[in-house]
């Protein structure tokens, strides 16, 4: 029988910063991005401008927020053929590169709550409220429902991750700094990733889209004969539900949809059970046990 052994406590900077390296990553792509609208705003760059909702790369590609889209067309609006195109490249793309990249590598609000989750442990705090995993699902099929009824796209005016996004990039307000700081707050007093874990009707969104492509271009990979059930990747992932070992076993994946593609499970894994997938980033699955 194996062992169960924990990766040990970083003793070195160079040790922290590896631990932390996906996640350091994340940050500078969605910082990246947002830094580029904003320049485009300010100073007439042209290689990326706009915001979440619709952008154009290089003055010539457009892109758009397939959900928001969806929300004009259930409002009974017909969006632009340049707004179609625009949704269906962005929806391709994401789909191609599987679950929910989008939240954990572009989405500004995976910063604000995992930023309220390290104050939770500074702070000692327990409280956990549960709220179904499906509340989040409800909530997309209400958003969709109220853009109907109302006749308009009911979630662009209240999404925080949008309105933070447009107060960087347009200098709008602070409507966006206020809605983060607020959620934070509320995940801070009540329970770890409520937002982006339970609430989030966009990421409900991009669940469903990460599922519509069985063999996604990016997962995590998951080599059963090497865990020992340690539970680490438990303790960092903010989806624990679908760590399930035995389903991973059978896929021999982490599976597709909910996951956010952060990456911090393969950072905490003594036994590289847990490997990133991708087209440039492949290794044979060996099934040797750990030494």
């Amino acid at each position: 029988m194996t062992s169960v052994r924990h990766l040990p406590e970083p003793r070195t900077l160079r040790e922290k910063l590896r631990r932390v390296r996906w996640t350091l990553a994340r940050r500078v792509t969605a910082l990246g991005l947002l830094t580029l609208m904003a320049a485009s705003a300010r100073f007439g760059w042209t290689w990326l401008s706009g915001d979440l909702s619709a952008s154009l790369w290089l003055g010539a590609v457009h892109l758009s927020d397939p959900f928001a889209a969806l929300e004009r067309l259930a409002a009974g609006m017909i969006p632009t053929a340049a707004v179609l195109s625009g949704a269906g490249l962005a929806l391709l793309f994401y789909a191609l590169v599987g679950s929910r990249a989008f939240c954990g590598w572009v989405c500004p609000m995976n910063a604000v709550t995992e930023t309220a989750t390290w104050f939770r442990k500074r702070l000692g705090l327990t409280a956990d409220l549960r709220i179904p995993n499906g509340v989040r699902y409800a909530l997309c099929a209400g958003v969709l429902l109220a853009s109907a009824v109302t006749g308009s796209a009911a979630f662009e005016p209240v999404s925080p991750q949008g309105l933070l996004w447009r107060d960087v990039v347009w200098g709008t307000g602070l409507s966006g700094l206020s809605a983060a700081l607020g959620l934070a707050a509320l995940e801070i007093a009540l329970g770890p990733n409520l937002w982006c874990s339970k609430l989030c009707p966009l990421g409900a969104f991009w669940a469903v889209v990460g599922r519509l492509n069985p063999k996604p271009l990016v997962r995590i990979r998951f080599v059963d004969a090497r865990c020992t059930r340690c539970g680490d990747c438990l303790r960092v992932c903010p989806e624990q539900q679908i760590l399930k070992f035995k389903t991973m076993a059978q896929k021999g994946a982490v599976p597709t949809g909910e996951c956010l593609l952060c990456g911090r499970c393969t950072a905490v894994c003594p036994e590289d059970a847990l490997r990133w997938s991708t087209p440039l980033h492949r290794r044979p699955d060996n099934k040797e046990t750990p030494s």
